[in-house]
C-alpha cells in the first residue's frame, strides 16, 4: 500500500515538473512576442483594406495580450509535446520511444498548418461573404478588439483540430484508444464536428460546408492512421510474446 502510495506521490511530483517547465516556457514565449507585438500586428493587417478602430484604451492592451497569447500557444506546443513525452517515456518500450518522439514536430506543423488553413482558406471566404452581405445597407468598419476576435474564432478551432490525426496515433501506438473504437464513436464525433462547424460559421450553407467536410475528413484520416499504428502495434507484440516463449522454452 505504501509503495503505491510513493509511485502515485512521484508520478504527481513529475507531472507537477512537466506542467511548470511547460508554464515557464510559454510565459518566455509570451514575453517575447508581448516585445515584437507591433511587428505582429502590422503582418496580420498589411493586405487589409480597411484600418481597424478601437474604442478605448484598454482595448489597446486587450489586442496586445491577445496578439501575444496566441503567438505563445503556437511556440509552446512542441514543448507541450515534449513534456506530454517525457511523462509517458517511462512506461514506453525502447522502439515505442522512438516512434513517438517523432510525433512531436508533427504536432507543431500541423498547429500551424490548421492556423494557415483557417487563415488563409476559410477566414477570407466568410469575412468576403458576411461584407457583401451586408453592402449597400451599412457602413462597414471594423474594430481591432471585434476583428481579431473573428480571426481566432476562425483559425484556432482548426489548429486545435488538426492535431487529431497526430493525437490518435500517439493515444494508439501506447495503447489507450484503437480504431474499432474510433469507428464505433463516428457517428458521436460527426454530429459534434457538425455542431463546431455550425457554431464557428455564419448561418448559410457554403461557410458550413466549407468548414464541415475539412473535419470530417481529418476524422476519417485519423481512423486510417490509427489502423496503421494498430497493426504495428499488434504485430511487435505478437513477436515479442513469441521471443519470450521461445527463451522460456530453451
Amino acid at each position: 500500500m505504501e509503495d503505491k502510495e510513493l509511485n502515485i506521490i512521484d508520478h504527481l511530483d513529475e507531472l507537477r515538473k512537466r506542467l511548470i517547465i511547460t508554464a515557464v516556457a510559454f510565459v518566455i514565449f509570451f514575453i517575447a512576442s508581448f516585445i515584437y507585438v507591433e511587428e505582429i500586428y502590422k503582418w496580420f493587417v498589411k493586405d487589409l483594406d480597411f484600418d481597424l478602430m478601437v474604442l478605448g484604451p484598454s482595448d489597446i492592451i486587450w489586442i496586445y495580450f491577445m496578439l501575444s497569447g496566441v503567438v505563445a500557444i503556437a511556440a509552446t506546443i512542441p514543448v507541450i509535446a515534449l513534456q506530454i513525452w517525457l511523462f509517458v517515456k517511462p512506461a514506453l518500450m525502447p522502439n515505442e520511444v522512438r516512434a513517438t518522439l517523432a510525433y512531436i514536430p508533427a504536432l507543431f506543423l500541423l498547429f500551424i498548418g490548421g492556423l494557415a488553413f483557417g487563415y488563409f482558406v476559410i477566414f477570407p471566404t466568410i469575412l468576403q461573404f458576411l461584407i457583401q452581405l451586408g453592402d449597400g445597407m451599412f457602413i462597414t468598419s471594423f474594430t481591432a478588439d471585434k476583428y481579431f476576435s473573428f480571426v481566432f474564432n476562425m483559425t484556432i478551432p482548426f489548429a486545435i483540430l488538426f492535431e487529431l490525426p497526430v493525437v490518435t496515433m500517439f493515444l494508439t501506438s501506447i495503447g489507450i484508444i484503437n480504431p474499432y473504437v474510433l469507428q464505433k464513436l463516428r457517428k458521436y464525433a460527426y454530429f459534434v464536428l457538425v455542431v463546431i462547424a455550425i457554431s464557428i460559421t455564419p448561418p448559410d450553407f457554403m461557410s458550413d460546408f466549407m468548414v464541415m467536410v475539412p473535419l470530417l475528413l481529418l476524422y476519417e484520416i485519423s481512423i486510417s492512421l490509427s489502423k496503421v499504428v494498430y497493426k504495428r502495434r499488434v504485430k511487435r507484440e505478437s513477436l515479442r510474446e513469441e521471443a519470450l516463449n521461445n527463451e522460456e522454452g530453451l
